[in-house]
């Protein structure tokens, strides 16, 4: 919940104005509803995906405040965020309801991003992997396969963020390889492995080259550093590099 839409237009023409025609990772902007329409008519015709931050799982109806995943696809979003860290913990989003989202933003043809993570507690109790673990099987249950080609699986460790606790490209990758072993258990390794799994724990330009330098981290989903266009534009750019143990 940041930026005004005259804000969020401005960011979104340095960010585009800065890019290559076609850049060497996908770019997606993942803005408020209120600036829906700005930052569209500003990436429309880039190269750049419009991505929204939540959504309903009803096609329509009485739901006041609510948006749906066919009126996002109408707003020119191609992608949604799902299960953020944030709408769990402050809004107290369950599973089933990820569930039911994630096959809204399928069948209206947009790719869902689902976000995964453990707390702080759950961290230091040793219980991250079964956490993860059951957030994964839960919203994805009862989807076939062929379903979920489009999905893309964020992981943010909740205990990162505004601790001062920092987890390590070491730390990011065992969780990366553990969620891919786990699809591939899941469904089969075809699947774990055309799977993006990307990286959401308080991402800066001074760790992005090591993260994106480890085998299972394809991607990073970008908080605060995304509302500056040079660390944003740094992170697209980043340096991959191989690290020796």
């Amino acid at each position: 919940m940041n930026l005004d839409i005259a804000e969020s237009e401005a960011l979104a023409k340095r960010i585009k104005s800065s890019l290559p025609d076609t850049p060497r990772c996908d770019v997606s902007l993942f803005v408020p509803f209120t600036a829906l329409s700005a930052v569209r008519a500003v990436v429309s015709s880039s190269p750049i995906w419009l991505g929204a931050q939540n959504v309903f799982w009803e096609k329509s109806g009485p739901f006041t405040g609510e948006v749906s995943a066919l009126q996002l696809k109408d707003a020119g979003c191609r992608a949604v965020l799902i299960g953020h860290s944030e709408r769990r913990i402050i809004f107290g989003e369950k599973s089933a309801d990820l569930r039911k989202k994630i096959g809204a933003v399928l069948d209206a043809g947009l790719f869902p991003v689902l976000c995964v993570g453990e707390t702080l507690q759950e961290h230091q109790s040793q219980k991250a992997r079964e956490v993860i673990d059951s957030q994964i099987q839960e919203a994805i249950a009862g989807f076939v396969r062929q379903k979920l080609e489009s999905l893309t699986i964020a992981y943010e460790p909740v205990w990162a963020i505004g601790t001062g606790q920092t987890a390590t490209p070491e730390q990011a990758q065992g969780m990366h390889d553990f969620i891919r072993n786990r699809l591939a258990a899941l469904f089969d390794n075809e699947f774990s492995l055309q799977t993006r799994i990307i990286y959401g724990g308080s991402v800066k330009t001074d760790s992005i080259d090591a993260l994106m330098s480890t085998p299972d981290i394809d991607g990073v989903l970008v908080g605060g550093e995304s509302l500056k266009a040079d660390s944003f534009l740094r992170i697209i750019n980043f340096v991959r590099r191989a690290i020796h143990a």
